[in-house]
């Protein structure tokens, strides 16, 4: 199906989600159609942020947007949708458009398999009444079933279309690139070379393949890293975690500008927290280039400002690998909590691979390693 036929059946004029591989088309549609234009098109920080926008709008205009997002962001709207959007609270209705990433029988990723499994189900336990949209599904099949939907929506209560791989498509090409130099395989290389044998806590996405990947190459060990191959947003805190209860020894975490603006409340509480062995690094490449390089607010955000508000005695930002060895070097030596937000490109090698070992098996070499 076209996503912006999909988009013409719904008829709604504002949507806002969190970008999702599996609705890549459909997202190069709203940018193609709309960019980043607050009045129809809202790329928010998570999904939970998106429930209420949505809210917003329909306060406004009295009117039916739509949310998209991944299947892993249901977690993110179930407080929102029955505290809020609920028809036993303030009926908001909204039309949720879901990629269904780690549908049983379908092969996928480790994180995506038990959210997988539980996607319909969560939808029915929140009273959203969903179809599924897979390659066979027509254009009139999509029809009828909105028609219906208007109905439900009309009485304040809300519907969903869960997407299977490869349903949606869009012809034209959207290309998302930056003006940044530094390339984020290349920046977690030089963070190998300066922490040694420091534990890393590297977020979800491309950022923890790439990490596998280099540690391969070099020969090395991969008990001295925790791959949060799912929980976008919480390696940080994850990291906090483990420094207060290692303190004598040197923490990495290397964060994503998507993943930090998600949950960005950890920043403060690591930063009142204050571990004096903790290195927090931020990638910024002001994109969701994992799931296909659609734009996050990063590149209009202050990361150094932010960690200072927080409570971070030391933040930096670098643009270039010599001020980044330097201030990796630094923070390697300094006892005191670190942030170096490292800025860089939209990019990735096409032949990038994906770790060869399970979740499981991570986290049982990474406990042994650190105790």
């Amino acid at each position: 199906m076209k996503a912006e036929k999909l988009a013409e059946i719904i008829g709604s004029d504002f949507y806002t989600g969190v970008p999702d591989s599996q609705l890549k088309a459909l997202c190069d549609y709203l940018m193609d159609t709309y960019g980043t234009d607050s009045r129809y098109h809202i790329i928010a920080a998570n999904e939970g942020n998106c429930a209420a926008l949505a809210a917003g709008y329909h306060l406004a205009t009295g009117k039916i947007p739509v949310v998209y997002m991944q299947n892993s962001g249901e977690g993110n709207i179930i407080n929102p949708v029955a505290s809020l959007l609920s028809d036993k609270v303030y009926a908001i209705p909204v039309v949720f458009i879901i990629g269904w990433r780690g549908e049983p029988g379908v092969h996928d990723e480790p994180q995506h398999i038990y959210q997988g499994e539980v996607t319909i189900k969560l939808l029915e336990d929140m009273g959203i009444e969903a179809f599924i949209i897979g390659k066979e599904t027509t254009d009139g099949e999509v029809f009828l079933t909105m028609k219906n939907f208007r109905n439900i929506l009309a009485a304040g209560k809300d519907v969903a279309f869960v997407i299977r791989k490869g349903a949606l498509s869009y012809d034209k090409k959207v290309k998302y690139k930056n003006k940044n130099t530094m390339v984020r395989e290349k920046i977690i290389r030089h963070i190998v070379n300066v922490s040694g044998e420091d534990p890393v806590i590297s977020t979800t996405g491309k950022a923890s393949r790439e990490l596998f990947e280099i540690r391969t190459a070099n020969g090395q060990s991969h008990k001295y890293d925790f791959l949060t191959v799912g929980s976008m947003g919480h390696s940080s805190s994850i990291a906090l975690g483990i420094a207060i209860n290692k303190p004598d020894t040197k923490v990495w975490c290397i964060d994503g500008d998507g993943a930090a603006l998600m949950h960005m409340g950890a920043m403060a509480v690591i930063g009142a927290n204050a571990p004096e062995n903790m290195v927090h690094i931020i990638i910024n490449n002001g994109a969701h280039e994992t799931v296909g390089g659609m734009p996050t607010v990063a590149s209009k955000i202050d990361f150094v400002a932010l960690a200072k508000a927080c409570g971070y005695p030391y933040a930096v930002c670098v643009d270039n690998f010599e001020d980044l060895d330097k201030e990796l070097k630094a923070a390697k030596s300094r006892r005191g909590l670190s942030l170096v937000e490292a800025r860089s490109s939209v990019s990735s090698r096409t032949d990038l691979g994906r770790p060869t070992t399970t979740a499981l098996e991570n986290k049982q070499n990474f406990m042994k390693f650190i105790h």
